[in-house]
């Protein structure tokens, strides 16, 4: 049976991509920070034949990054699947004086998926199987402060290791949703009542068809027609364009 570990795996798209693959037969690892709730998804996940196995890990801290690092390079417990999910919010600004949000964005949203994302490459690699699946987000294709910083690296990032690993059995997905009907803009205290409906995402839609793209080893994935059409265009628009609508975006929220 394959085993798949998933980074913040206790609430919003992480306890998604959880339940389908528990729902699939994957037993897991659950990675997150709260030992409570661990126990308690992993509850609700366990089934005869399903194994849920929980690693509490603050992933701003390096040396439970190294935990995690070192539980996906056991030959003995091999994983199948990674899901660098993990992440939060950003409501600071670049110019704010306490750069302290945005620093411990880079830890947990970069440097976590560095060093896990390398870690199960390797063990993966000498297998001769496996898939990494970074959650990355369309506000890497714009330019609207520290998150889209963020989830640039991210996408960038996903694309390198793809690139690495071609051709060893391994592949490399970089999923970027849209907004997605999660609590991660309420625990964010972002305000998101101005979005109209056709802008959200099912989460189960979403982590169903980012699924089907692993399985196809596709390296960049856009759940919906409509984002994929975002990224496109985001992607492929003049840069000074590309800013402008970012602007505007921003200050429509504020």
């Amino acid at each position: 049976m394959a085993t798949a570990l998933v980074t913040g795996g206790t609430s919003g798209i992480g306890a998604a991509f959880a339940a389908e693959l528990a729902r699939r037969g994957h037993d897991l690892v659950l990675v997150a920070r709260d030992a409570a709730r661990l126990e308690e998804v992993a509850g609700d996940l366990r089934a005869p034949g399903t194994q849920v196995e929980v690693l509490r890990a603050d992933l701003a801290d390096r040396a439970d990054v190294q935990r995690v690092a070192d539980r996906l390079e056991d030959a003995g417990r091999p994983v199948d699947l990674l899901v660098n999910n993990a992440g939060f919010g950003l409501k600071g600004r670049l110019l704010d004086p306490d750069t302290a949000e945005q620093e411990r964005a880079l830890d947990v949203m970069c440097r976590a998926v560095l060093v896990l994302g390398g870690a199960a490459g390797r063990a993966m690699q000498v297998r001769g199987h496996g898939a990494v699946l970074n959650v990355s987000s369309v506000a890497g294709f714009v330019t609207m402060g520290g998150y889209s910083a963020v989830k640039a690296w991210v996408t960038s990032y996903s694309e390198g290791l793809a690139n690495e690993l071609r051709g060893t059995g391994v592949t490399v997905t970089a999923l970027c949703p849209g907004f997605v009907r999660t609590e991660f803009h309420e625990r964010a205290s972002l305000h998101m009542g101005g979005l109209p409906e056709v802008g959200w995402v099912d989460v189960d839609e979403l982590v169903r068809a980012a699924l089907a793209d692993v399985d196809r080893g596709r390296v960049i994935s856009v759940p919906t027609a409509r984002y994929a059409v975002v990224a496109q265009l985001a992607r492929h628009a003049p840069k000074a364009a590309v800013r402008w609508a970012s602007r505007s975006i921003v200050a429509a929220r504020s």
